[in-house]
């Protein structure tokens, strides 16, 4: 009697150790889920902050790259507009002295000697193929605080009017050029002088989708009001002024186009008579820095 009672303690004993067992096995595999399920959790919860925090960044950067671009897109439409409105101006007579085609060792030396004898500041349209074979003359212009523009890379009319593309091309290239001789990556004249003219010729229909596109990449264009014919047959002092002084025709805002090619010997020989005559008539020098400084 005594051992079959001593038997059933011990099944009883045994079936509650098995079912303390179960039941810690049970709460064992609970916990381990409910951690599982946590970490997951947090996992997700780390992963959605992160993300979060990165399309913050994203778009906070994408903001200000849109400011970024809309204060650019706003200083060059107010550039072109200023460009645009250059014979408007009601401050007085003014006159902007342009020189195309250098720079050239034979020519523009003597007209920077020239201006700064005067104290005048002028607007060079530089080619790009010139920039980079005269580097140091560029540097005196723009040190001088004459205002560098762009008249493109080659000066070949076939190459340049190939296409509205090609004149945008031309444009880049020779801002490359520019760039690299300054040692300014931030230098950007946003201002092209057609050669030949922005209008008329056998290639107008390229120059009208050209200055479009110029336009669209927030680039203006000039062309001249008045001119000495320096690069158009002129070979005294005596026909250079009559040129200019038929061609002024009394504006109170001129744009005179002259040129710095090597061969242009007659405008730096002439310069001085010209500047006496417009100081003469009581014209103000002016550059491109003084529209945008307006």
């Amino acid at each position: 009697m005594h051992q079959i009672e001593i038997v059933g303690m011990r099944k009883n004993r045994d079936l509650k150790i098995v079912i303390t067992i179960i039941i810690l096995a049970i709460i064992t595999i609970i916990l381990s889920v409910g951690i599982i399920i946590y970490n997951k959790h947090k996992v997700v919860e780390t992963a959605t902050n992160i993300n979060n925090d990165n399309n913050n960044s994203v778009a906070i950067e994408n903001n200000e790259e849109a400011k970024k671009q809309q204060t650019i897109d706003e200083n060059s439409q107010k550039f072109i507009n200023e460009i645009n409105n250059i014979y408007n101006g009601e401050e007085g007579k003014r006159v902007f002295l342009t020189f195309d085609d250098g720079p050239t060792e034979e020519v523009t030396p003597y007209i920077l000697d020239i201006l700064d004898k005067y104290n005048i500041k002028a607007t060079f349209f530089v080619l790009g193929n010139r920039v980079k074979a005269n580097p140091e003359i560029l540097k005196r212009e723009y040190d001088s605080g004459h205002y560098i523009a762009n008249h493109g890379y080659s000066h070949k009319y076939s190459k340049i009017y190939k296409s509205a593309a090609s004149v945008l091309d031309e444009y880049n290239k020779t801002e490359e050029a520019i760039k690299t001789v300054l040692g300014d990556e931030t230098y950007s004249s946003n201002l092209f002088r057609f050669p030949g003219g922005a209008y008329g010729g056998p290639y107008e229909k390229i120059k009208k989708k050209a200055r479009k596109l110029l336009n669209e990449n927030g680039i203006a264009y000039l062309d001249w009001s008045a001119l000495t014919y320096d690069a158009g047959g002129a070979k005294t002092k005596k026909e250079i002024l009559k040129n200019l002084k038929e061609t002024m025709n009394g504006w109170d805002n001129v744009v005179i186009l002259m040129h710095d090619s090597a061969d242009k010997k007659i405008t730096y020989e002439t310069l001085e008579d010209v500047i006496e005559y417009l100081q003469e008539k009581g014209y103000a020098f002016k550059n491109i820095y003084d529209l945008i400084e307006n």
